[in-house]
């Protein structure tokens, strides 16, 4: 900031003020080195302030230039003031330091230029008309690229929009570009306003001024597994020189490229993989692409496997990949023909026949044919079967005890059974005919289309019923039951519970007995006693098996429980009706019995009583209870029955009673008897005790001297004992010292003989085995030199002293004592003498450890 108050500025080098002259009103434009000194009507008002240094490959923006001659001199007007181009801009580039002239100002500080690398572009834009240094002419709103590599010049008439850069075209990439208006391509193709183009070359593509990269673009890789579904956006030529139509669909495999880049008419519809058939497959396909390259629709066309293909489009399999059906012995097929055609026996098949194939064998269904079933044998028991209905005539008919195949015109036919009936048949009629029937019983699902069965046990009888033939059979069993298509159970509906109820038993079988029934029936005597009483009834059935005539008479009664009941219930009550109570309470069985059974000629009670409608035969009736119905009857027998208890309850006590007193009376004589004897005793004792007295007291008296005298004896007797024994104990002690002592000397001595004998049997050893070395030693020795090189070697110095006295002109001469032997060894020890190790000195010290 300037201090106006000082009046004298020092302005250094490359420094500048801005005077302003009060009397004027005009900025001048002061530069240094310079002492300024100010006048009254002068005033700085910038500065000092240091020039603007622009270095190569800078730049800067000043606004309001000052306007220069064509000697580029600084132009004044009449009051010597700077002209300045208003509202304009000047870009100054490196150049010799300058200063700001009053009313210029810096718009843009020093900027470095812009270096642009290869592959990138500045985007420009003109902003003014101008004409460029080639003469080029640019209107206000061109565009145009600046290519690097290069260093940008900036001018005021162009601004920068953007900076591009090259997209890289990979192997197997391309990009798409798209038109921001018209314009000619880098191929020098024409382009319109949006329109799109592929470019495809490998490397390095810089978009032009009014192209705009869309997007990269992968190819897609066929494989012989993989094709491409392609649709068509408008008509065009493909890649492949095929003229495609606007909406046209078809399928790229390998065979026509390894890789396709979709263009920008085409898009990609989806990626199709291949379908696969093994030797075991096939398919067929729906609306084949025909020969000529349409879709042929409502057609149809089979496959066979071995195989692999692409679907085109608009074809699709009709339940996809399919399995030969592959027939055993026991398989067979149902088919239908859908279309007219020839199968391959020549036959002519017209829509809507059935045949059957069996096998075994594998089979492909021709485009014509439709599989409607497949049938598998079914092996049946002798006691299995099922009902089989002929479509065509609707006659059902049971198959049992073999194995068998439905063909073309058959089915498996369900028959139905009633409720109550599935209910019965899932149940043992002999071990479960006390069980009674829950809501919340689940029963195990019938198979419908097989027979019906059912296990007729031992001493039952079932009746079957065919409504075709309109006639029945009864079954005894043991023995087991098959319904036929038209026959059914005759349900039975007999009463239970106590007292009896109607239709509270349901079954097929009915058991012939002997068994029993419980009932409670109500009576009125003479005297109009009301009694209930509860009788259970034993019976069985009379049938003779043979007959059938009289077989079907015990399923004439429907409920023979409920008959039987309110039969006999009638013949008990019309004969107690003309007795007492009185009577009837004291010979009741036997009214019932006879009532029942009735009277023979000779007056006796009968043993039976049979029903002729169904052969029952009712044995014996057993009364299980009698209870008046009246209350006050019930009262009055009560009473007599508590009297009657009270009477004997009376007698019971006075009997008790006495018997009690006269045990009373024995026990208190035995008592005193006791008391007696007691006393006896008591005296004889006191008379004992008096004895001891006297005796103690004598004892006292002569028993103290007596005492010490044998205290001290058996003291003295004590310590002789002790003395002895310590003397023997200490004789004992030496004994056993000394045989330790011994045992020890003797374990010792053995112990270092053993020792000695180990040590020397170790120096033998080693010994023997140190001589064994030394004499493989020197054999090996011997054996290395050889016989001929020891006789060499003995010979050596007689030849040699042969030859010397030879020289010397001797036959021959032999010096020595007389006594020594001439050792032929030692020469033969002087050379391999050094190779023989030294003997060491055994020390038996080393042996012990």
């Amino acid at each position: 900031m300037t201090n106006q108050n000082n009046s004298v500025f020092r302005i250094p080098p490359y420094y500048f003020i801005h005077v302003l002259d009060l009397n004027e009103n005009v900025t001048r434009l002061i530069i240094g080195p310079k002492t300024f000194v100010k006048q009254d009507n002068e005033k700085v008002v910038f500065g000092p302030e240091k020039m603007i240094i622009i270095p190569p490959n800078y730049y800067c923006i000043v606004e309001n230039p000052v306007l220069r001659d064509d000697t580029n001199n600084v132009m004044f007007d009449k009051n010597k003031s700077v002209l300045l181009a208003f509202a304009d801009t000047e870009i100054r580039f490196a150049r010799e330091p300058f200063p700001l002239y009053p009313g210029e100002i810096l718009k843009q500080n020093i900027t470095p230029l812009r270096i642009l690398p290869a592959n990138s572009a500045l985007r420009l834009k003109a902003i003014l008309d101008f004409e460029e240094e080639n003469g080029e002419k640019r209107v206000a709103g061109d565009e145009w690229l600046f290519e690097g590599p290069g260093t940008y010049i900036p001018r005021k008439e162009v601004s920068v929009e953007e900076q591009i850069r090259a997209t890289t075209i990979k192997p197997n990439q391309a990009i798409r570009l798209r038109a921001r208006k018209e314009c000619t391509d880098r191929n020098g193709k024409e382009r319109v306003t949006g329109e799109e183009w592929v470019v495809k070359k490998n490397g390095a593509y810089l978009p032009g001024a009014y192209e705009e990269v869309v997007s990269v673009v992968d190819a897609y890789v066929l494989t012989e597994k993989r094709a491409l579904h392609m649709r068509s956006l408008r008509t065009f030529t493909d890649d492949f020189g095929k003229k495609r139509l606007n909406g046209e669909e078809w399928l790229i495999t390998l065979d026509d490229t390894e890789t396709h880049i979709p263009s920008v008419y085409e898009e990609v519809v989806g990626v199709v993989d291949v379908t696969t058939l093994s030797s075991r497959q096939y398919a067929v396909i729906l609306d084949p692409i025909g020969e000529d390259g349409k879709p042929q629709l409502g057609k149809k066309r089979l496959i066979k496997g071995e195989k692999s293909f692409f679907l085109q489009p608009g074809e699709k399999l009709e339940k996809g990949i399919q399995d030969v059906f592959v027939l055993g012995e026991d398989e067979g097929l149902i088919l239908k023909c859908i279309e007219a055609f020839e199968d391959e026996n020549k036959q002519q098949k017209s829509p809507g026949d059935r045949w059957m194939i069996k096998g075994p064998t594998d089979y492909v269904p021709p485009v014509e044919v439709e599989v409607v079933t497949r049938r598998k044998a079914i092996p049946l028991d002798e006691n299995e079967g099922i009902y089989v209905r002929d479509i065509k005539s609707g006659k059902v008919r049971a198959i049992v005890g073999q194995t068998y195949m439905l063909n073309q015109d058959e089915e498996l036919w369900e028959k139905q059974l009633p409720n109550d009936v599935e209910k019965l048949l899932a149940k043992d009629a002999l071990a479960e005919r006390n069980t009674r029937d829950s809501k919340n019983d689940t029963l195990k699902a019938r198979v419908k289309s097989q027979v019906v069965t059912y296990r007729v046990p031992h001493n039952g009888a079932v009746q079957v019923y065919d409504y075709k033939e309109k006639k029945s059979r009864v079954v005894f069993g043991p023995d087991l039951v098959m319904l036929g298509p038209d026959e059914q159970f005759t349900l039975i509906s007999i009463s239970g519970d106590v007292p009896k109820k109607p239709n509270v038993i349901k079954a097929l079988c009915l058991l012939l007995g002997p068994d029993f029934f419980t009932d409670i029936i109500q009576i009125e005597t003479s005297d109009h006693a009301r009694l209930s009483l509860k009788l259970s009834y034993s019976w069985y059935f009379k049938v003779n098996k043979e007959d059938d005539k009289e077989a079907s008479k015990l399923f004439n009664v429907p409920d023979f429980v409920g008959d039987a009941c309110k039969a006999v219930a009638s013949r008990i009550r019309g004969a107690v009706a003309s007795v007492g109570f009185d009577d009837f309470h004291k010979n009741s069985a036997k009214i019932i019995r006879a009532s029942v059974f009735g009277l023979d000629e000779a007056g006796s009670i009968r043993k039976e009583f049979t029903f002729k409608q169904n052969n029952l035969v009712i044995t014996s009736i057993d009364i299980q209870a009698v209870e008046p119905v009246d209350q006050r009857t019930r009262d009055s027998l009560q009473k007599s029955v508590q009297l009657a208890i009270e009477i004997t309850t009376n007698s019971q006590e006075a009997t008790a009673k006495h018997e009690a007193e006269r045990a009373e009376q024995e026990a208190r004589g035995k008592l005193e008897r006791q008391k007696i004897l007691d006393e006896a005793e008591a005296e004889k004792a006191r008379r004992a005790l008096l004895e001891l007295q006297a005796l103690s007291a004598a004892v006292e008296s002569t028993g103290q001297a007596k005492a010490e005298a044998q205290s001290r004896a058996e003291a003295q007797k004590i310590e002789g004992e002790a003395a002895v024994e310590q003397a023997r104990l200490k004789a004992d002690a030496a004994k056993i010292e000394a045989q330790s002592e011994l045992e020890r000397l003797t374990h010792a001595r053995n112990a270092e003989l053993g020792y000695v004998r180990e040590q020397n049997e170790i120096e033998i050893s080693k010994q023997t085995q140190l001589s064994e070395v030394e004499v493989n030693k020197f054999k090996k020795m011997v054996d290395a030199i050889g016989a001929q090189t020891l006789r060499e070697m003995a010979t050596a110095g007689p030849d040699l002293q042969v030859k010397m006295l030879q020289a010397l002109g001797l036959q021959s001469t032999l010096i020595t004592d007389g006594s020594n032997p001439i050792n032929l060894f030692n020469t033969a020890n002087g050379l391999i003498g050094n190779f023989s190790p030294k003997k060491q000195k055994h020390n038996p010290e080393d042996d012990v450890d």
